[in-house]
């Protein structure tokens, strides 16, 4: 067996992995984190990673003379590395509030070495030079100021990883320092990994070439190990979602990408190496080896997802089992309309009826949901009939279907919790109706079979249940809308508390403040007196100071200032009730000036009360909006005074 070929087969497949892998973790730190310094500098520390391990990748294979400009080519990672592993530490020490005027130098500085070290790489001798070719890996040759960038290169990394024991040493909780213990194991990866060793010292001729391959292979694994626990921990820093949902998207993204990528590559080279292997040529090989290593990785995620779950949610193993049950279980509306059309579809057939329709009660009209074998319904269709009380009790004798203009109407009610003592004629009568099963008369009076009244009201059953379900589901809907802003405003101070002071110093202006909004919404409410009026945060802002001398009062002013917001918002022209144009300002002024209830503003605007709060809150946005451009005007004219 030839040992070094073999090795050189497993270093090419691990450099490939370090490839894709580095390639994969900036993009997915710079989806998900770009907002956070620490990932953004840490992506730029993985691209240098990627050049150098890229170039290796190049040339494996390759003759001499065509390895020398890649060579050269590979000191880009290669000497701007320490520098981006300095400013990364940097990062991290910034982030527990660990501030430095001689760090910011210093980086500086690094940066500029670097730049000079990688132009006399690539232009010079002076740092390295030739090219030899041993035990299968090629190298380049220390030229004479080669020391310069040794001694760089030891001395950033050294202060690197005193940077990170530093930061370890400052964090206060047993979360943050267990991650930046991951970060001080793992921060070595980038120097381990692009420094060029053979360069500095070559192969001694009186050692087996087969310890090289070894050492090397060795030195990739730790490395694939390394940069896959530094990413693991720098996707946490910024993240605006919970620590398991973080989990869950980081494992499922390295499983279906960088993973299944290099499975890929890994097929491709070995089919190329097994030429003539059952008789088919590499070409086909490989593509048959792609094709089966896709499906059975996609396979393989897709089983051992319960056990993923089981390992990333320890704790809250029963709370996300349900929460994934729930979302499975959840009607969208197109879900609701396909359930009804199928039982409509089994009644029309099972009764021989020649249509039927659903009506979802809304108010004091019912409106049409599904319609089966009657093209001629209208959308809505009044109550029939309007003495509802009366008209059910007329037709309890006739097992709850009345007819109605040819059709068999069967009023649907919510799904009763039975009380002790009650009758169920008690209890049907107090239920509220929640929609209308219209059948198309077969006859002048209802006529059905013992056998077709039971399946009828087997079919109604489901209709009512799945009915009330999606009315339950829309009000929860209703309340996580609402929820969203806190949820986020929860994750923002979560990002800011991990950023340190530097982000906690923006709440000190109120425009930057998350809590913005609501400050304006609280003082709308109250808008012709109130507490949430009078002791509003907004009577600081220096728009309202400079109204306040207008005024007389600062309640005042901030009473002028939030309608001359508004009347930033009213378009030109004639003012309409239904202009889409129109509608931010028609909520404000008739819910907060003229203090119209919520349902009446929702008919005069002819919307529900349910697209009224998310319209509303739309509107309070933008009149935030408007405020702070004021308020940032205001201070530009101080300014220029």
């Amino acid at each position: 067996m030839d040992w070094i070929e073999s090795l050189q087969f497993l270093n090419t497949l691990l450099t490939s992995g370090i490839v894709i892998f580095s390639f994969a973790l900036a993009v997915y730190l710079l989806l998900y984190n770009f907002r956070n310094r620490v990932a953004r500098i840490f992506s730029a520390l993985l691209a240098c990673v990627l050049v150098v391990y890229f170039v290796e990748l190049a040339i494996a294979g390759a003759p001499l003379e065509a390895s020398l400009h890649w060579l050269r080519f590979q000191w880009v990672g290669i000497a701007l590395t320490p520098a981006a592993y300095f400013h990364f530490t940097h990062a991290l020490l910034e982030a527990t509030n660990d501030h430095s005027r001689k760090r910011v130098w210093v980086l500086r500085v690094a940066y500029f070495l670097g730049a000079l070290i990688l132009a006399g790489a690539l232009f010079t001798d002076r740092i390295v030079w030739d090219g030899v070719q041993q035990v299968g890996a090629i190298h380049l040759r220390a030229g004479p100021q080669f020391w310069v960038f040794f001694a760089y290169f030891l001395l950033l990394v050294f202060w690197g990883v005193a940077n990170v024991l530093r930061a370890w040493e400052r964090c206060l909780t047993s979360t943050s320092r267990r991650r930046m213990a991951y970060l001080a194991v793992a921060s070595l990866a980038p120097a381990v990994g692009v420094f060029p060793y053979l360069v500095l010292v070559g192969w001694p001729q009186r050692l087996p070439g087969v310890f090289l391959w070894v050492l090397l292979v060795l030195g990739n694994v730790m490395v694939s190990l390394m940069l896959l626990l530094m990413a693991y921990t720098v996707a946490f820093f910024g993240a605006l979602t919970p620590d398991r949902v973080v989990k869950h998207r980081f494992v499922r993204y390295l499983l279906r990408g960088p993973f299944q990528a290099t499975v890929v590559v890994a097929i491709i080279v070995a089919a190329y190496r097994s030429d003539g292997l059952l008789g088919l040529s590499p070409f086909r090989l490989a593509l048959f080896g792609v094709v089966l290593a896709i499906l059975v990785v996609q396979l393989a995620v897709e089983w051992s997802k319960p056990l993923i779950d089981r390992l990333l949610y320890r704790r809250d193993e029963a709370e996300i089992v349900w929460l994934q049950s729930l979302s499975n279980r959840l009607l969208t509306t197109t879900d609701l309309r396909q359930f009804l059309e199928n039982v409509l579809t089994a009644l029309c057939d099972l009764l021989r009826m020649p249509g039927a329709f659903v009506a979802v009660v809304e108010g004091d009209t019912a409106r049409v949901e599904v319609v089966c074998g009657i093209p001629t319904m209208g959308p809505e269709i009044p109550l029939p009939p309007e003495d509802r009380e009366s008209a059910t009790a007329r037709l309890r004798s006739r097992d709850r279907l009345y007819i109605w203009n040819g059709y068999w109407l069967l009023p649907l009610y919510a799904r009763p919790e039975y009380e002790p003592g009650a009758s169920a004629g008690e209890q049907e009568h107090s239920l509220p109706m929640v929609g209308i099963l219209g059948i198309r008369a077969r006859a002048p009076e209802p006529d059905l079979t013992p056998e077709e009244e039971t399946l009828l009201m087997s079919l109604a059953s489901q209709i009512e249940a799945a009915l009330e379900d999606r009315f339950i589901q829309q009000t929860l809907f209703g309340l996580l809308e609402r929820m969203i802003p806190q949820i986020d405003e929860i994750q923002r101070r979560r990002e800011m508390f991990q950023e340190g002071t530097r982000a906690l110093a923006r709440l000190a202006d109120p425009l930057e403040t998350p809590e913005f909004p609501q400050w304006v919404r609280d003082a709308l409410a109250h808008y012709w007196g109130g507490p949430k009026l009078t002791r509003s945060p907004l009577l600081g802002l220096q728009v309202v100071e400079r109204a306040a001398e207008e005024h007389g009062g600062p309640v005042n002013a901030l009473r002028a200032v939030l309608l001359r917001a508004m009347e930033r918002l009213r378009p030109e022209g004639d003012r309409s009730l239904t202009a889409t144009e129109w509608l931010l300002y028609n909520i404000l002024e008739l819910k907060f000036i003229r203090g119209y209830r919520v349902r009446d503003v929702a008919m005069r605007l002819a919307m529900s009360e349910s697209d009224f709060y998310r319209k509303q809150r739309v509107a309070i946005q933008e009149l935030a909006r408007v405020l702070a451009e004021m308020e940032r005007e205001e201070r530009r004219m101080r300014g220029a005074r």
